[in-house]
């Protein structure tokens, strides 16, 4: 998708071990001064531990690496994590381990958000996550099987209309999660739908929903 934008401004970089981030990757990456990490799987597609590895180890190492892009004294790097609603820092009993890991993950990354000053790592809860209407990915959407595909097509309508805290429209999304990352949010955030976890922002859907007008 990034190389048939033609875009002269895209750099693409094809990185195959997210646990580890060299020097001369590293070096790829000088100037950069935000990311937004969207690096994730279903836990019904992988191993439990596998599941912790991509979605948990995989972001920590990441913020962790990127840190190092800025100086102290500058603005951190800012770090997007794309969590998910229902990501919970009190896991219950039944809680699904998607639900743990993810606030598992947002927990850490506010943890590193207070201790590294050249860090800022918030997170964003998208729900209904929703590219029905946005032409411009439909051919780059991986095809999530025929079970996923009869549940968007019952549930999309309903969740659009009377459930609309719940819908995560991605041109929108994607436009706040980009505007975050480049800190062109910061004074919006605060409200209903947002809270601090440790040094970092954790964003619900109705706090996305909110800033961007919806």
């Amino acid at each position: 998708m990034a190389t048939d934008s033609k875009d002269p401004r895209v750099n693409v970089i094809i990185h195959n071990d997210f646990a580890t981030y060299k020097p001369e990757v590293l070096r790829e990456l000088a100037g950069a001064r935000g990311c937004v990490w969207a690096l994730g799987i279903s836990q019904n597609q992988v191993t439990k531990e596998d599941y912790v590895r991509i979605t948990k180890d995989y972001a920590l190492e990441a913020a962790k690496a990127f840190s190092t892009l800025t100086d102290e004294g500058e603005e951190p790097f800012r770090f997007v994590y794309v969590s998910g609603e229902g990501a919970t820092q009190s896991p219950g009993r039944f809680s699904p381990i998607f639900a743990r890991v993810k606030g598992e993950t947002e927990t850490a990354l506010g943890e590193m958000s207070t201790k590294i000053s050249t860090l800022q790592a918030d997170s964003v809860r998208p729900a209904f996550v929703d590219a029905s209407a946005h032409q411009a990915v439909q051919k780059y959407i991986p095809d999530p099987g025929l079970m996923m595909r009869s549940m968007i097509t019952v549930l999309g309508p309903p969740i659009r209309t009377l459930y609309k805290s719940g819908h995560s429209p991605t041109p929108i999304l994607g436009d706040f999660l980009t505007k975050m990352a480049m800190g062109k949010v910061d004074g919006q955030i605060e409200g209903p739908g947002a809270f601090r976890l440790g040094g970092a922002w954790i964003v619900e859907n109705v706090g996305f929903r909110r800033v961007m007008g919806l």
